[in-house]
Parts: structure tokens; sequence; C-alpha cells
């Protein structure tokens, strides 16, 4: 199957190519090297840490916590916590409107980053099941010799065939939204997959539901 990361006529697409630049030249555990602080001013993280306006969010838009996660969909850890933890989280808390869920994209490699785009492309309505599906499929897909290629395949349940993905894939918009995603991780400290925020504080690493919920009741009770 061609590499649909590949434009007719064999030229790269401007988005591949932004994206491979940031995502794919530096080592998984690090990030790319931060801006001097002296040369930016500094961030305002509590208000990157509510909820933004391009932000993909599960449940009541006014429950009273809001848990953001960042995650890469090439991480293990990641993928446990949102095929184990995560589905108590939202039968108990979620889906009862305590808890709003807001995923962003800390990708940590390149394959990370296209998929990123890829639940992206997928749409609103049907973005949360997608990451889901990813994540449950990571076994599969990411460790396959062309791991976008077989992950493509399984995206046609969410109605995106070989054309919108290589659309998707072929929109600077889409690489820059997840660029500007894990650019908003690394202002509030994020360095490592997944990082929560219960409220704005931080938790470095997969939680448990017992660890999350303690921490849900505490902020209920105050």
């Amino acid at each position: 199957m061609r590499n649909i990361l590949i434009v007719a006529g064999g030229l790269v697409a401007v988005a591949a190519i932004a994206a491979g630049v940031y995502f794919g030249t530096r080592p998984a555990s690090t990030g790319p090297a931060p801006t001097p602080a002296a040369a930016t001013a500094a961030p305002d993280k509590a208000a990157i840490l509510s909820v933004q306006p391009d932000d993909h969010v599960e449940g009541d838009p006014k429950a009273p916590i809001t848990l953001i996660e960042y995650a890469s969909f090439t991480c293990p850890h990641c993928a446990h916590f949102n095929t184990v933890e995560l589905p108590k989280i939202k039968e108990k808390w979620i889906d009862t409107g305590k808890v709003k869920l807001v995923y962003r994209d800390f990708p940590l490699d390149q394959t990370a980053a296209r998929a990123a785009e890829l639940a992206q492309c997928a749409g609103k309505d049907k973005y949360f099941a997608v990451v889901d599906m990813i994540f449950r499929g990571q076994g599969n897909w990411a460790t396959a010799s062309d791991p976008i290629a077989e992950l493509s395949k399984s995206l046609r349940i969410a109605g995106m065939g070989e054309n919108e993905v290589k659309a998707c894939l072929a929109d600077p918009k889409v690489a820059d939204g997840v660029i500007a995603s894990y650019r908003s991780g690394e202002e509030v400290g994020v360095d490592s997959t997944p990082t929560l925020f219960v409220n704005g504080e931080q938790f470095k690493g997969a939680r448990s539901v017992e660890e999350l919920e303690a921490t849900f009741n505490k902020l209920l009770n105050k």
C-alpha cells in the first residue's frame, strides 16, 4: 500500500514536513528544546488550564471539576489509562455531571502526531470514540511496519477512507493544531505522558480511579 504521507507526484505534503520537523528529530522522552525563558513572556498557566475554544470536551461543560489529559497515542501508559481507568471515571464522574474531560495531544513522536491529526479530522461528534479506538488498537497499528497505513484501515469505521486520510495529513492547519496542543503542554510543565490536571493541579503519570476519586471528592467537599 502506498505510504499515505506521500502526495501525488512524490512530493511530501506540507503538513507532513511541519510535523515531521517538530516531532521527528527529537528523543521521544524529552521533547523539543525549550525556548529560552528570556525570549518569551511567561505563560499564563491558569488560562491554558481552562477550557479553550478548540478543546474537545466530554461531559457537562458546567461540571465543577475539569480533568485535562495530555497524552500521546504511542504511549502504552496512556493506552492503559484510557482503556482501563477512564471508562470507570466516565461512568461515575463524567456521565453524572461532576467532571468534564478535556483531551489534549502531546505526541512523543511523529507517528503519534500523525495519529493525532487523524483523530482531529474525525470530527467533533466522533472525536472521543476515535480516540478510544486508537488507544484500544495501539498494540496492532503502532507496531506495524507502516503504522499510519494500518491505523487508517480502522478509521474506515469512522467514515475516513483513503482520500480523507490523505487530505487530513496534507492539511497544515490540522498539523498546526496538534503542534499548538503540544506547546500548550510544554508551557504548563508537561514533559511526559500521560500528564493530568485536575482543576489545575498536576499529576504526572497514569492514575488509578481510586487516586483520582480521592482528589475529586476533596474538591467537591470544599
